[in-house]
């Protein structure tokens, strides 16, 4: 079982990055999945999910409108779209799934 993420890295305040997460070993499209995110120092917290066939999403009220998950479970795999990002978006993301996480890619916001 695996989910490796990608897309990470630095970004000036106010741009954008697109992260991805690929999903093998397991029936993925059966599976919610989620992004979190651990900024250092603090605690890991939820960001996004998507359901198991991508119908509906939820976000953390911290993310919602700039953030958008997405899905191919033709392909296994999850995405994370973010717009409008802020400094105190720095941290390293992770994808779940089935209870599974990915080892994070690390989004640095600053100027």
């Amino acid at each position: 079982v695996q989910l490796v993420e990608s897309g990470g890295g630095l970004v000036h305040p106010g741009g954008s990055l697109r992260l991805s997460c690929a999903a093998s070993g397991f029936h993925f499209s059966s599976y919610i999945s989620n992004w979190y995110r651990q900024a250092p120092g603090k605690e890991r917290e939820w960001v996004a999910r998507i359901s198991s066939i991508g119908s509906s999403t939820n976000y953390a009220d911290s993310v919602k409108g700039r953030f958008i998950i997405s899905r191919d479970n033709g392909k296994n795999t999850v995405s994370l779209q973010m717009n409008s990002l802020k400094p105190e978006d720095t941290a390293v993301y992770f994808c779940n799934a089935n209870n599974y996480w990915g080892q994070g890619t690390q989004v640095t916001v600053s100027s």
